[in-house]
């Protein structure tokens, strides 16, 4: 299983440039997981590249798991209702 860690911001600001290194990583294997532990600001447009690259892995029929949620995430994921919707394990502290 190949692993790929976003760190820093994934909002409006870095969407678009972690959106074309997710994509890539997309390629590396058949199956993936994507570290979510050193976000530290996340809003919609995260959330959207998160959706967008869900949906990659299944139409190219790869196996994507989000891991180790930071709290910008959960509260972004929570505040939507979107936290059982990726299919991933939440652990909540």
């Amino acid at each position: 299983m190949e692993s790929y860690t976003v760190s820093g911001e994934l909002s409006i600001y870095t969407a678009s440039n972690e959106k074309q290194s997710l994509l890539a990583f997309l390629q590396s294997a058949d199956e993936l997981e994507v570290n979510l532990s050193q976000v530290s600001e996340f809003d919609t447009a995260g959330l959207q590249v998160l959706i967008v690259l869900k949906q990659a892995a299944i139409q190219h029929q790869k196996t994507l798991h989000y891991v180790m949620h930071s709290k910008a995430v959960l509260d972004v994921l929570e505040m939507t209702n979107m936290t059982g919707i990726f299919g991933d394990q939440v652990v909540l502290t």
